[in-house]
């Protein structure tokens, strides 16, 4: 295992929708503010510049009366094929990259999800705090959304 493997957590997912629906919903802040947070809580789109070098922040109210932000900085946008990002998930992650990769397959398309923390030790802590069943529902969310806009 290679030292950037030992630091990532991988999610994979198959979409029963085209790549470039797939694609739209995740770079139209209209369509992330429809998914990009788990089951029950609701997303708030502060800011998309949707380019490289280009901000994101997304901000969503927690049950305790506490705010969950996502923020980041575009560092490599690829149409169809990949979008990757430094970003923070405050107040639990904080200076890590996310790469969305995108495949197509005909009629459906296969995603890819990585984080990749700045060490093996911080990533077994995220994994221990829920990361795959936080991203998970977050997905599952995104899945659903594209039955709603696929027709």
């Amino acid at each position: 295992m290679s030292d950037q493997e030992s630091r990532t957590v991988t999610i994979t997912r198959t979409f029963n929708a085209p790549i470039a629906l797939v694609w739209e919903a995740w770079t139209q802040p209209e369509h992330i503010a429809q998914w990009w947070s788990p089951k029950g809580m609701v997303t708030k789109v502060e800011l998309h510049e949707f380019r490289v070098g280009g901000k994101w922040k997304y901000t969503m109210p927690m049950p305790d009366g506490n705010e969950f932000c996502a923020e980041g900085t575009y560092t490599d946008i690829v149409k169809f094929e990949k979008i990757s990002s430094i970003a923070d998930f405050k107040p639990m992650t904080e200076g890590v990259e996310i790469h969305a990769l995108f495949e197509k397959e005909g009629d459906i398309t296969h995603f890819t999800f990585k984080v990749v923390h700045a060490t093996a030790e911080y990533k077994i802590a995220q994994e221990k705090m829920g990361i795959m069943n936080g991203w998970g529902s977050v997905f599952t969310r995104l899945d659903e959304f594209l039955t709603t806009i696929n027709t």
